[in-house]
């Protein structure tokens, strides 16, 4: 799949993303920049950085692992997907909402392709988020509600993304 992170606002359709955004959904495919990185910030420049060196680090996995697609973008307003290691020792999972919701409902995410007897360490933003095994997140799922449910206070606004990191303990 081409994906590439492309200015903002965008050329064609004048849509603002944030750089996370673009960054977490391009980092599933080909991944490339198509903007000029010396009008960056500092800050975007950072992320820039960070952005490629998790491309780099999981690229096999990304390039390579059985790809489920979770949700829909043509169903709903959040989609999801995933790739999965051939041993399932290691999952990579894109969360993306494209317009923020207030007062939504609890939401959980029901993962695919895990090994069920397999306990997974799940991290977001290098924090652990728990251990579940593969069952239970294929059939329980994982929580995925953020502050306009109510859960937590990290900031949520339109075109916000959530990568997930699993591996087998």
């Amino acid at each position: 799949m081409g994906a590439h992170v492309s200015i903002t606002p965008n050329h064609q359709v004048f849509r603002s993303t944030p750089l996370k955004m673009r960054g977490d959904v391009a980092s599933f495919g080909a991944f490339g920049y198509e903007l000029d990185l010396a009008r960056l910030t500092d800050e975007e420049r950072k992320m820039v950085k960070e952005q490629i060196a998790f491309v780099k680090k999981y690229r096999k996995l990304i390039h390579q692992g059985t790809y489920y697609r979770l949700l829909s973008p043509f169903e709903g307003n959040i989609t999801a997907w995933m790739v999965v290691s051939e041993d399932k020792k290691e999952a990579i999972v894109g969360c993306f909402k494209v317009l923020n919701d207030v007062n939504c409902e609890f939401r959980r995410l029901y993962l695919q392709g895990l090994d069920e007897n397999k306990c997974y360490q799940i991290c977001e933003d290098g924090k652990e988020k728990g251990s579940y095994y593969g069952s239970e997140l294929m059939h329980i799922g994982m929580v995925t509600t953020d502050a306009s449910a109510g859960q937590g206070q990290e900031l949520c606004t339109d075109f916000w993304s959530r990568i997930f990191l699993l591996k087998a303990e």
